[in-house]
């Protein structure tokens, strides 16, 4: 394998007299699916076959690559295939029924941990509303609930002395989860505090009741939350209450949390939904490096 690399960015530098930025992105792209394809015990392009061309592909974007840096992976590896064919080394090239990557969904947006804790900092306590609101987003941001599972959650689901929330998510599935130190304080205060103001006659079934009747809808959290991303300067397309809920998940991750819990705590039936998680992780951490490592500047 090394000698046909070789031999082709040779034919690229003198016989295409590609740029030398050029040939050297072809060497980097090329040398990493050498050690792709070493790591599966090929070492030599007559071992190559299409199966493991799309297998580094998947690879590509399985480790945060994105459509275009694979697309690009894929014109490297089918310029030197073309030029073993040429040159007679192979008989077939393995490339030509390898697919360039499918068109990939946006990751989920995610807020910074600073973002975050401003965001929930931003109602005003000492107010009825304010204190609900910071509850609310507390709830959001600690349990990464869906925010229909947040309005609509019951009084009698609230199991604060073990730590946990009987939530009710979609097809009507129930799931436990729990709510950490600082939303069950929350949730302590305002059931014993906000939620009787609201609710003195303690008639109504839901944590969050709405003065009018009913729970707070999902359509008046949303705008309170816009108004509480523009008071902490965040731009507020890039606050929404379901933008928690990413925030939550990802920052799990980022912290060592398995795939796996976090699939139970967020309530997602098949494990591949929960992985777009750790796709936003690599990516936030490349991002990280890229911006603060010396050799990045």
């Amino acid at each position: 394998m090394e000698a046909a690399l070789e031999g082709y960015l040779s034919f690229a530098r003198v016989e295409r007299r590609l740029s030398d930025n050029t040939v050297q992105a072809y060497q980097r792209d090329l040398a990493e699916l050498q050690r792709f394809l070493a790591g599966r015990g090929i070492e030599r392009p007559e071992a190559v076959r299409r199966e493991d061309l799309s297998a580094y592909m998947a690879f590509l974007l399985d480790t945060g690559r994105g459509e275009r840096t694979a697309t690009r992976h894929r014109s490297a590896f089918r310029q030197l295939f073309r030029f073993l064919v040429r040159e007679g080394r192979l008989e077939q090239d393995p490339s030509v029924l390898v697919q360039a990557p499918k068109h990939l969904s946006p990751l989920p947006q995610v807020l910074s941990r600073r973002e975050v804790e401003a965001l929930l900092a931003a109602p005003d306590r000492s107010s009825l509303i304010g204190h609900r609101d910071a509850t609310m987003m507390q709830l959001l941001y600690s349990c990464g609930l869906r925010v229909s599972e947040l309005v609509s959650l019951e009084a009698r689901n609230l199991q604060l002395e073990r730590g946990l929330l009987l939530v009710t998510g979609k097809g009507d599935k129930e799931r436990l989860v729990p709510t950490g130190p600082l939303a069950a304080q929350a949730l302590v205060g305002w059931m014993s505090g906000g939620r009787r103001e609201l609710d003195p006659r303690q008639r109504s079934p839901w944590v969050f009741p709405s003065p009018r009747g009913g729970h707070i809808s999902r359509k008046a959290f949303w705008v309170r939350i816009k108004r509480y991303a523009t008071l902490c300067g965040i731009a507020s397309e890039r606050v929404s209450p379901h933008k928690l809920r990413h925030s939550f998940a990802t920052h799990l991750l980022e912290n060592g949390a398995d795939l796996r819990a976090v699939q139970a705590m967020l309530g997602h039936a098949d494990i591949s939904t929960t992985q777009i998680y750790t796709h936003v992780a690599r990516e936030r951490l490349r991002r990280v490096h890229a911006d603060s490592h010396p050799r990045g500047q």
